[in-house]
């Protein structure tokens, strides 16, 4: 075996010593080139990252070894046998190796070997000038790096580094023996620096089958982005019938793109919709927007758009809008995009912000109003507009022991037009809350008193509307002010102590918390109701100073205590948290007199029970349960119970049941009843077939609150399909769904796919929708590791 090594003409033939010095020992002070030797390298580097990318590519040195090397070291080369020309930016191999040091030309004569930046070349000869990394190969085979495409072709002329021409080529992104997919062309024209690869006269087959030609075909070389026509989505609904989108992509620069898509919809006529997107240092935003002249079945133009764009003006200052709008009510339950169920969409935001933020202070102006999406078969009442809104909160933690919080907001509301109204409620309000709490946290326990006092001033305009049900008929006193003084005391404590559960050593802990609350009552039924709401009694809300939310238009009396407990095992050896069980109950030592309007006050001294439970049985089975009593009428005011069992990848079934009394007749602002069972799945039936599945299912019988129609029980969802997985490198989906737009009015919708792993996705695809109905749900087809220049080192 003969090694060489070529440096500035030099060569070393026979047996190399290798030379070793300390890591740490510097570079030849004389020289600036690094002493020969092993050193550490804190990762893999190419050639870019190392010194002598700076030599010219005829001054890079190459080390040669073979069975048998004859010739001059000047000149010409001959290797013999196994023999191998080694530079920091390629290797190249064969049995025979002529190898010209003046002109850089090498000739390489059985088993041919070329590989570059993790692309490698093998054929039975080749011709290559490592300079100029120009050539030609017979017969090449080509494993591409940075994708893991494998290629075949009759010949390839290699112009330079980054360009070649394959003739006669099969492609195919698939590692199998026998692909499942592959590309035919005459010609392939590679560009690696511009990331683009052509195709001419290109067909693509699938299982031998041609299912798609083109007489010109652009695809991109590495995982990066490129301009072209993205695959397309075609699937079926009954809104809008054949649904056939071809989106085109423009990278138009490595901070801002766009994408152009015309979609053909069978019952309405032919849509162009469009996105932009642009970041920069300071900034960065999306631009979307659809439009679909002369809506067949709507008889009219049909669009929509939003902008929603985020600024930085340096020194602490910032800014945002968000501006959207369709062309009427019923845009998203007619549009809605394949997979994706924008008909519940109801409010579309039209805000802007001006801000600035340091360590201590916040502050923002806005204006926030809105554009209501009315189902006419339910009409809401549109929030009301803030035109516009200061908000302005300072806060301190541990100052000297204390966290001081100052929060105060200043708003303009006005309330939208609706159903034919002529006029609205319009005022201002003006809040400001300061508040002092004393943490005081040790191991095991926490005390954390608090005092604070809100104080809020009106001035309405009720524009001859007793808009709150306040008895007013357009008489009303112009301003009102009101102060509130709020004092709590939060406590706490935690015990340990070693257990077990279901026979595995555990660590169970008690924690009592005890949170009691006190706010003196003040008259507040003259005060407008601009944005507030009853919150939902629940462990978090438990523990808050008001029973209710929004804006704070009423804040309840009260002297109460609020008593929690939770208990939870957890794992020995892990941590991990086994069960959980946590039960909560007011008591309250006065009745409530502050209420919203058509509100009936509490009378009892007790709240509802809350009770909560958390357990993993065993590792593939969990459940969750939550639900709130009333002991004064025996009854379950809201039930949550859910369960989920993943005995294995891709096998999951999950059960929920949810139930909440409606509100009492009137009192919109109270959240809807609901009664739903919700069923969702994934699994195998065999080896290669997999069914997916949801439906959610309302038992509600009783009239909609607000509603004009009476609802009867009905499925509200329903999700079913199967995924069959290939033998290699494909995926083949079917789904069906069916949802609710309306109270009156549904969707369905027919979504096929087929999944080409290495070249993309033909079809529509469902995995979004897959992911957010069906807990638990695993794609069939894993995400691939992307390749790196290093993925072939010899």
């Amino acid at each position: 075996m003969v090694r060489c090594l070529f440096l500035s003409a030099v060569c070393v033939a026979g047996a190399v010593q290798a030379q070793s010095r300390p890591d740490s020992s510097p570079p030849d002070a004389s020289t600036g080139v690094e002493v020969l030797g092993l050193r550490q390298a804190p990762q893999l580097r190419t050639s870019s990252g190392l010194r002598l990318h700076r030599l010219k590519d005829d001054q890079i040195p190459a080390h040669m070894e073979a069975d048998d090397m004859q010739g001059s070291a000047d000149s010409q080369l001959v290797l013999k046998g196994n023999a191998q020309v080694r530079r920091i930016d390629g290797i190249i191999k064969g049995d025979q190796i002529t190898y010209d040091r003046n002109s850089g030309d090498v000739d390489i004569q059985g088993s041919a070997r070329i590989l570059r930046d993790g692309t490698l070349i093998t054929g039975p000869s080749a011709r290559l000038n490592v300079d100029t990394y120009s050539g030609e190969i017979e017969q090449p085979n080509f494993w591409i790096g940075a994708t893991g495409g494998h290629a075949q072709a009759s010949h390839a002329d290699i112009f330079s580094q980054s360009q070649m021409r394959l003739k006669q080529v099969t492609f195919s992104g698939c590692p199998c023996d026998r692909p499942a997919w592959y590309i035919k062309a005459d010609t392939v024209d590679l560009d690696f620096d511009e990331n683009e690869g052509v195709a001419r006269s290109g067909v693509l087959y699938f299982k031998d089958v041609p299912i798609l030609a083109s007489p010109f075909l652009s695809f991109p070389i590495k995982a990066e982005r490129k301009s072209g026509f993205l695959v397309p989505t075609y699937g079926t609904t009954s809104k809008s019938g054949i649904d056939i989108a071809t989106p085109y992509y423009f990278n138009l620069a490595p901070n801002y793109d766009m994408t152009l898509t015309p979609r053909f919809l069978g019952k309405r006529g032919l849509q162009l919709g469009g996105e932009g997107r642009y970041l920069g240092s300071s900034y960065g935003g999306i631009l979307q927007g659809t439009y679909l002249p002369n809506d067949r079945e709507a008889d009219m133009d049909r669009w929509m758009y939003r902008w929603v764009h985020t600024q930085q003006f340096g020194n602490g200052f910032y800014g945002m809008w968000d501006l959207a709008n369709v062309s009427d009510d019923n845009y998203f339950r007619d549009m809605s995009t394949l997979g994706l169920n924008e008909a519940s969409t109801t409010y579309l935001p039209r805000r802007a912000v001006l801000g600035w933020s340091s360590t201590y202070w916040q502050s923002y102006v806005q204006v926030y109003k809105y554009r209501t999406l009315q189902d006419p078969d339910a009409p809401i009442q549109p929030p009301l507009d803030k035109q516009p809104e200061l908000f302005l909160k300072g806060a301190r933690y541990d100052w000297n022991g204390f966290d001081a919080e100052w929060t105060s907001t200043a708003v303009r509301f006005r309330r939208p037009l609706f159903l034919g109204q002529q006029s609205g409620a319009e005022g201002d309000r003006f809040q400001t809350y300061p508040t002092l709490a004393y943490p005081i946290v040790r191991p095991g326990w926490f005390v954390i008193p608090k005092v604070g006092v809100n104080y809020t001033q009106y001035n309405t305009n009720w524009h001859g509307g007793d808009w709150n049900g306040l008895g007013s008929t357009g008489v009303y006193p112009g301003t009102e002010s009101r102060t509130v003084p709020i004092g709590s005391v939060d406590a706490g404590m935690i015990f340990e102590r070693d257990s077990s559960l279901f026979g595995r050593a555990a660590l169970q802990t008690l924690e009592p918390r005890i949170y009691y609350l006190r706010v003196p009552y003040r008259d507040q039924s003259t005060l407008p109701v601009y944005d507030t709401t009853l919150a939902d009694f629940s462990f978090a809300q438990a523990f808050q100073p008001n029973q209710y939310v929004g804006g704070w238009d009423r804040i309840s009396n009260a002297n109460q205590i609020t008593a929690g407990l939770t208990t939870r095992w957890l794992d020995a050896d892990s941590g991990f948290e086994r069960l959980s069980l946590s039960a909560a109950q007011r008591i309250y030592f006065e009745d409530q007199r502050v209420t919203l309007p058509y509100e009936t006050p509490r009378e009892n001294v007790r709240s509802d029970f809350l009770v909560g439970a958390s357990a993993a049985l065993t590792d593939t089975l969990s459940t969750d349960v939550a639900a709130q009593y009333n002991p004064y009428d025996n009854r379950w005011a809201r039930t949550y119970l859910a369960a989920r069992w993943s005995p294995q990848r891709l096998t999951s079934i999950s059960l929920a049941y949810r139930y909440q009394r409606d509100p009492l007749p009137g009192v919109s602002y109270q959240p809807r009843g609901q009664n739903q069972i919700s069923l969702g799945m994934q699994w195998p039936f065999t080896k290669r077939w997999y069914g997916v599945g949801r439906i959610d299912y309302s038992l509600r019988s009783e009239d909609s609150v607000g509603s004009t129609i009476a609802e009867s029980p009905r499925v509200t969802q329903a999700i079913a399909g199967v995924e069959y997985k290939g033998d290699c490198c494909w995926t083949g989906r079917v789904v069906f769904q069916r949802y609710a737009v309306s109270a009156a009015d549904t969707n369905t919708a027919l979504f096929f796919q087929l999944e080409l792993t290495g070249l993309g996705a033909l079809g529509t695809d469902p995995i979004g929708l897959l992911n957010r109905s069906i807990p638990g749900y695993q794609s069939v087809t894993p995400r691939p590791v992307p390749g790196t220049s290093f993925e072939r080192y010899e």
